[in-house]
């Protein structure tokens, strides 16, 4: 992921993620395969596995620097909260088109997702679009920051870079659009990292994903120990989460834009999550109707930060005041804070594995600490928007005695 988001910067997004989205779709065909092909060689879906891997981390860093490109800051954690329900849609179809062939053909589950994938892989090459520019629309300003004396200053928009001088919007847009001097340089790695929020939103999504990650990969498995449903039906029901994934991610975005508060919000659905996390584990299997809702809710609480942090978190740190107007930092800083997280998905359902033989409790226990350190990680983000809520608060109070 680390080195897909440099590339990501560097390429044409079009080519970039169509060709990964191509790959993907073969290297997913070719595990199914392998049941067909009647192949029992480990190592032969361990490095189809690995494979799969590399190709599909050309996915996200695309995907949230496109949006980005079209979207400006002011209602970006709503509009990326609805555009990012796709995941939770993605899992849900994967987990229902698996489970048609989970215990009969298997090979189907992964070879009719492969051709799925590659077919909008087809799609995304000929219908993308990556900038505004590219059929005459203007191009959304990244922030917006008080200047002196009250002024308004948009130091991202291309009319307010070092690289063209202000005009009029349209026209300042369409000259730094054609000109090839006026390209920013991509941002390199050490220089994403130094962006303030980078470091801390990453650990944080580190601990957030291996929850998500976790409950991906194993609930299906615990609904069908502890409530003894057959194996389809557990992978039914385990969709819920993701159902609750959709809800989170959209508020999530909804709130953190009312209140321009992004770590306070993902700080806020993770200290909710944790005792959440815990009911579902002693209660959640009491009864179907308890079992839904708590599912809902535990992914809304879950997914909300996760989904916000990927998105427009990222979106905001790759369009940041410190860089000056340089907005060719999205894909690196994506990548930077999503190949982060992914140590987290790769870990937890690795630590599940091994509690789980213990008992689902010590399983549960590890993930509610994850919540936790997630929580503490984004404490002095937190404390900064605090402040600037009371800052912007005083100076209202003070316009008002004027």
């Amino acid at each position: 992921m680390f080195i897909s988001g440099i590339f990501g910067e560097r390429l044409p997004l079009r080519y970039y993620l169509s060709a990964g989205m191509l790959l993907s779709g073969l290297f997913t065909s070719l595990f199914g395969l392998g049941y067909f092909w009647n192949i029992h060689v480990l190592w032969y879906f361990v490095l189809i596995q690995i494979c799969n891997g590399l190709v599909q981390t050309t996915g996200w860093p695309s995907v949230v620097t496109c949006v980005g490109n079209w979207f400006g800051k002011g209602k970006r954690g709503f509009i990326m909260g609805i555009w990012n329900s796709h995941t939770s849609m993605g899992n849900i179809l994967g987990s229902l088109i698996a489970g048609v062939w989970v215990s009969g053909q298997w090979g189907l589950s992964f070879v009719v997702p492969g051709i799925i994938t590659a077919a909008m892989g087809i799609v995304t090459f000929f219908f993308l679009i990556e900038y505004p520019e590219d059929v005459d629309c203007s191009s959304p300003q990244h922030h917006v920051s008080s200047g002196p004396e009250g002024n308004q200053n948009y130091p991202e928009d291309p009319g307010n870079s070092p690289y063209c001088h202000q005009e009029s919007s349209l026209e300042t847009t369409a000259r730094c659009s054609k000109e090839p001097s006026a390209q920013p340089v991509a941002i390199s790695f050490c220089g994403a990292l130094m962006i303030p929020g980078v470091i801390e939103f990453s650990l944080c999504l580190l601990f957030a994903k291996l929850v998500s990650y976790t409950f991906l990969y194993w609930l299906p498995l615990y609904i069908f120990n502890v409530a003894h449903f057959n194996a389809q039906e557990a992978g039914d029901l385990s969709t819920l989460f993701d159902v609750g994934g959709i809800i989170g991610g959209i508020l999530a975005g909804l709130i953190s834009d009312y209140t321009n508060g992004r770590a306070t919000t993902c700080c806020v659905m993770l200290i909710l999550a944790a005792p959440m996390l815990f009911l579902y584990n002693h209660f959640g299997q009491n009864g179907i109707v308890s079992s839904i809702a708590m599912l809902i809710v535990c992914g809304a609480l879950v997914n909300g930060p996760y989904a916000l942090i990927t998105t427009a978190v990222s979106a905001d740190l790759g369009t940041h005041k410190s860089l000056k107007g340089n907005a060719k930092a999205l894909s690196t800083v994506t990548a930077i804070i999503d190949g982060t997280g992914s140590i987290g998905a790769a870990l937890g359902p690795l630590l599940a594995g091994l509690i789980s033989p213990t008992g689902w409790n010590n399983v549960f226990y590890m993930l509610i600490s994850a919540d936790v350190l997630a929580c503490l990680l984004l404490c002095r983000l937190v404390y900064k928007e605090i402040m600037a809520w009371k800052s912007s608060l005083s100076k209202d109070t003070g316009y008002k005695e004027i």
